[in-house]
């Protein structure tokens, strides 16, 4: 594991001042730009398709890309994916996201969604980019969900991905999916699992109701919690017993070890959709794994990391952090004409 001095340091927002409200802000008090994205439909070797999102770069097929995996029903809405397209834009990259299945802009064709250990989309998609830009230098972002698809994908594939890829960030990864699942629902965080049923749930009935043989799953509607809504649908759609083991075979946490392309872990120590004795365990994980690189602030909540003393203008750390940790490994400046710290 390697630490590295950096300049600017990471100062929680003061007006911030628990995890909470650090985590909503990004939702609900950040305004980032529309960019000139245009969205593309790929279809996947099954039969199915999968959408992505793409922001041209400024310097020809050989530019740095970005490829971003969003989180549990993110998607182009997303404040965290809008902000790292705006963050490529400022850089001359181009940058990519991929909507994971059933958060495209229409419901996708087979009988199975998308979930926190399904690598096999994003590892294609990321074949797809290196063949059609095979001089351009890839870097890849996961954010919370798709963090931990980003790890997962990063510990099976060790040296085995091409050698565009570059380097890796994870922001803010529910590293071990079971203590995730338990810990969101305590307190105030009863907030955020309602918020996701509520989308969660009407596309799993639709779903079912497309695909009759999945009527068995319709007591997914009586889920009041998501180890629930997992364990009643995204298990046994995709193969697994149950939650349990869903959870303890789709975790990034036993991959860590297999990372062999430079990675920053980027996670709040208060981040409420985790307990904190987890990070304990990532740190064990990737003790003498050089690739890795941590950063682990006590502040930040949830894909959070809002920066800076004045409200009214505020600074976004953990975008300005992931293109600068890329930037890094692409071999190129570290130079943005978007905020500055």
């Amino acid at each position: 594991m390697r630490a590295t001095s950096r300049k600017p340091a990471y100062r929680p927002a003061w007006w911030l001042p628990d995890p909470h409200t650090a985590t909503l802000w990004g939702r609900l008090g950040r305004r980032e730009p529309r960019l000139p994205m245009h969205l593309e439909r790929w279809d996947t070797p099954d039969g199915d398709f999968v959408e992505v999102a793409r922001l041209q770069g400024e310097h020809g097929a050989d530019a740095p890309r970005l490829l971003l995996f969003h989180g549990l029903e993110g998607g182009v809405h997303s404040h965290y994916a809008r902000a790292m397209f705006r963050e490529a834009a400022a850089r001359g990259w181009a940058a990519d996201l991929l909507l994971f299945r059933t958060c495209g802009s229409e419901p996708n064709r087979l009988p199975r969604s998308y979930h926190s250990g399904e690598t096999s989309d994003p590892r294609w998609v990321v074949e797809q980019i290196v063949s059609a830009f095979p001089d351009a230098p890839l870097g890849l972002m996961g954010v919370s969900l798709g963090g931990n698809v980003l790890c997962k994908l990063l510990g099976e594939a060790g040296e085995e991905l091409p050698a565009n890829v570059r380097g890796a960030v994870a922001m803010s990864v529910p590293f071990d999916l079971a203590a995730a699942s338990r810990h969101i629902g305590r307190g105030f965080g009863a907030v955020y699992e309602k918020f996701f049923l509520k989308s969660l749930i009407p596309k799993a009935l639709a779903k079912i109701d497309r695909h009759p043989e999945l009527t068995p799953l319709r007591t997914v509607a009586n889920a009041r919690t998501l180890w629930e809504f997992d364990d009643a649908f995204t298990a046994p759609l995709h193969g697994f017993a149950d939650a349990a083991d869903y959870y303890a075979r789709a975790s990034s946490l036993p991959y860590l070890s297999r990372i062999r392309r430079p990675t920053l872990l980027l996670s709040a120590v208060d981040d409420p959709f985790l307990p904190p004795p987890v990070l304990d365990r990532v740190r064990e994980q990737v003790r003498g794994v050089h690739a890795v690189e941590l950063e682990f602030p006590d502040r930040g909540g949830h894909v959070g990391f809002t920066s800076y003393t004045r409200p009214w203008r505020p600074w976004y750390y953990g975008e300005w952090r992931a293109a600068e940790f890329l930037a890094r490994h692409f071999g190129v400046p570290n130079v943005s004409r978007g905020q500055t710290p």
